[in-house]
């Protein structure tokens, strides 16, 4: 871990606590990629956003196996979480990196798909993630409240982002518990680290998953979301 943020500037007065519990601890811990690591943290750090650190994970991401297309769309899905002027910050810092590194800022994806056939595979796909459980709370279909706005997050959330190139869905899915579990929403983290189960994450995964974001967005949200986490896994 000293070579891969060898180039990161420690703040004064933090004294060891980035390098032995952070580094030397929580990047230490088996159970997750380094890959998957680095996706949690730009995905915990996009939520906010925190530019510089942001900077120094994405030009680490980009030495360690994630791409410029992969890192936008961490950003991409990060910003229907937190907002998408997250993305008016996020995305040119990504471009500014890239530009550093003489690298092309990945194309946008085609916009083709209509509006019928972006509620038919995001409804397909939120049943394939969630089961039962993807029509239950908010969700519920016939709430007249929840249902002004729900289903356009079925149709650009799970229709459109969760279909864009760039990142697998297993990889989409450590997006979504990290950047809930940044945002303090452990409802949420329970509901998409369950679902992660199905595209191809193991318990393990999912708890690391959660144990990356402590020491970027907090450990009381990451205990917290551990909790909500634990009664999901029952």
């Amino acid at each position: 871990m000293r070579t891969l943020f060898a180039s990161a500037a420690q703040p004064p007065g933090l004294a060891n606590l980035l390098t032995e519990p952070v580094f030397g601890g929580v990047w230490n811990r088996p159970g997750l990629a380094l890959s998957d690591r680095l996706l949690c943290v730009i995905a915990a750090l996009a939520t906010f956003p925190r530019l510089r650190s942001l900077r120094s994970y994405i030009n680490a991401g980009l030495d360690h196996e994630l791409d410029g297309k992969a890192i936008r769309e961490i950003l991409v899905q990060a910003a229907l979480y937190a907002g998408f002027s997250s993305a008016e910050e996020t995305l040119p810092l990504l471009a500014e990196v890239l530009g550093d590194r003489e690298i092309p800022f990945p194309d946008d994806p085609p916009e083709d798909v209509s509006l019928d056939e972006l509620t038919r595979r995001g409804g397909d796909l939120m049943n394939m993630l969630h089961g039962a459980r993807a029509r239950l709370g908010y969700a519920a279909s016939g709430n007249p409240t929840t249902g002004a706005l729900y289903p356009t997050a079925i149709q650009y959330g799970y229709g459109e982002i969760w279909f864009r190139p760039g990142l697998e869905r297993r990889q989409r899915a450590l997006v979504a518990v990290a950047g809930f579990t940044a945002l303090r929403l452990p409802e949420q983290v329970g509901k998409f680290g369950q679902s992660a189960l199905n595209v191809g994450l193991t318990q393990i995964e999912v708890i690391e998953a959660i144990i990356q974001t402590a020491p970027y967005s907090g450990f009381p949200p990451a205990l917290n979301a551990l909790g909500a986490l634990s009664a999901a896994f029952g």
